[in-house]
């Protein structure tokens, strides 16, 4: 009979790599700091009761205008400067005062509890006032140069306070652990990619993989992306001098034009599909340590087969929160298309039905009020979750990243980007065409043997393209976890052919749509800015009521 005590000493130990042990650190640090003592430093506060009414203004905002949740606050901050800046008109006033700007941001994010009440130090408000006077800064250098037409003036201007934005989101929210892995997973990605000899692309290495981190492991956005590149082309932007700020103005065009360029650049997709690899490795990492840092390190250190079940675990939570992420997504889809879509189409599908002197099809004007939904339900149902495979996958990948032992050997080698001809292009082109025309041509065929009018057509096509793009949107997010592709048959190939063209035309009207969005415009332009003010006002009313209790009592 074997010896249990021989079989676990004759176990091969596992070593932990450096950057995997400062990992367990910081964790186990910026745990430990959570739970000591609060200082006595002031923090802002506000009145938790009159703060409700902004918080559920925001639910409402955020109902009509469809936005991925991890962006919502760095969203309300441009919005709130915008508003500030923009609307209100402070900046054509003499002495713009940032501060005061930068305490009413503070303070709004709070209310719309995208801050914790009574936990950010007031010392803040200095530190975001100057991150604001910069770009206020750098807003009327752009302003003083002339020979540019109003539209290029404001797009400019929304880009600047886009960069505003992303930059008060990085000093409010990248937080210690976050930094850490950025770190931990650059180092092993500059180590582990290579691009072919003599690449042309070799000088964008650094900056594309760093790119590609945050835009696959932190999800930023392209505005908080140009803000990274923002940063790497304009040395000591942090804290520039006027002379700095004028440089960076009789330059933007061009500045902006490289920021572009590197954002689309021809590396991105190659990198991605590496880096979305190994964001699943890291996410599940922080995961395990997250549970419990010391027990999981000594664990590692008696028994290494116990690592490897903590990974399990830990995938397993995770496909369990995707799934309830997944329909929470789907439920908001629901919600915004049809207060943002399907009252509108309802409405115009009646009288248009008439005014075109066309019968009213009852069973038509059912089918377009219920078809998102429907539609919506079935494709997230029957959206698979990850396999045993999958995490099989996933524990390999971690433990690469944490052992020495399990390091990767040989580097992964990208491509050159190819490069198509102009007569293959034409080719696809008109293949791409004949599938779109098929597709849709397939459906309105089906509505018209089904006595849909034409009305009724157009506006069932309409819900089709956007349901069918947001629920590549929503399940993208459901199956971040995946890293082992589902197996492709006939019947997918032949359907993706087909189903490509409905997405495409999806996204195209959901980027049009979104800029003439009535329901954002009145609450931006018409309620929001009386809205705040009268909740100015009532927290000063209250901040009176007890002050007057106090000298009463």
């Amino acid at each position: 009979m074997v010896n249990p005590s021989l079989s676990r000493i004759s176990e091969k130990k596992l070593t932990p790599t450096i950057n995997a042990k400062r990992l367990f650190q910081i964790i186990y640090r910026e745990q430990s700091k959570a739970e000591a003592k609060e200082d006595e430093v002031p923090k802002i506060n506000v009145s938790e009761l009159i703060s409700k009414m902004s918080f559920y203004y925001e639910k409402i905002r955020n109902t009509v205008d469809y936005k991925e949740e991890h962006l919502l606050r760095k969203n309300a901050i441009e919005r709130i400067i915008k508003r500030k800046v923009v609307i209100e008109g402070t900046i054509s006033l003499k002495g713009v005062n940032s501060a005061e700007i930068s305490g009413h941001l503070l303070t709004e994010l709070i209310r719309a509890a995208y801050l914790p009440n009574n936990s950010v130090p007031e010392t803040k408000i200095n530190e975001v006032a100057a991150i604001i006077k910069k770009y206020l800064d750098l807003k009327r250098a752009i302003a003083k140069i002339k020979g540019r037409g109003l539209s290029e003036r404001n797009d400019l201007n929304n880009w600047i306070i886009a960069l505003a934005a992303s930059d008060i989101e990085e000093h409010l929210g990248l937080s210690k652990i976050n930094k850490t892995v950025v770190d931990y997973m650059n180092k092993i990605l500059l180590k582990n990619i290579e691009l072919p000899v003599d690449s042309e692309y070799e000088p964008d290495k650094e900056i594309q993989i760093f790119l590609g981190i945050h835009r696959c492991y932190l999800k930023f956005d392209r505005d908080m992306m140009s803000f990274i590149l923002f940063k790497y082309y304009v040395a000591g932007w942090k804290n520039p001098n006027q002379e700095k700020i004028e440089e960076v103005a009789a330059k933007i065009v061009s500045l902006r034009k490289a920021i572009n360029k590197q954002l689309e650049h021809p590396l991105v997709k190659q990198l991605n599909r590496i880096i979305s690899r190994y964001t699943v490795f890291f996410t599940i990492l922080t995961d395990v340590i997250k549970e419990n840092p010391v027990a999981v390190y000594e664990s590692i250190k008696k028994d290494p087969k116990a690592f490897s079940r903590e990974v399990k675990k830990a995938c397993d939570k995770r496909y369990k929160d995707s799934a309830k992420k997944l329909w929470r997504a789907a439920i908001r889809s629901i919600i915004y298309i049809f207060i943002t879509k399907s009252v509108f189409a309802v409405l115009l599908e009646i009288p248009a039905t008439k005014w075109f002197g066309e019968e009213l099809n009852a069973i038509s004007l059912i089918i377009n009020i219920s078809f998102p939904a429907i539609l919506l339900f079935f494709i997230v149902l029957f959206t698979k979750m990850p396999s045993e495979d999958n995490t099989g996958k996933i524990k390999e990948g971690v433990e690469e990243i944490v052992f020495e032992e399990h390091e990767r050997k040989e580097p992964f080698k990208l491509r050159k980007p190819v490069r198509r001809s102009k007569s293959l292009g034409i080719v696809f082109g008109i293949l791409y065409f004949i599938t779109f025309l098929f597709s849709f041509g397939a459906v309105i065929w089906a509505l018209n043997k089904i006595n849909f009018t034409w009305v009724s057509i157009i506006i069932f096509l309409f819900f089709l393209t956007f349901v069918s793009f947001f629920s590549i949107r929503i399940r993208k997010n459901a199956r971040d976890m995946i890293i082992v592709p589902p197996r492709e048959n006939i019947l997918s190939f032949i359907s993706d052919f087909f189903y490509v063209p409905i997405v495409a035309v999806g996204k195209w009207m959901s980027e049009k749509f979104s800029q003439v969005n009535v329901f954002v415009f009145i609450l931006d332009f018409i309620i929001e800015a009386p809205f705040k003010i009268f909740v100015e006002i009532a927290e000063e009313w209250t901040r009176y009521v007890k002050e007057r209790k106090e000298d009463i009592v």
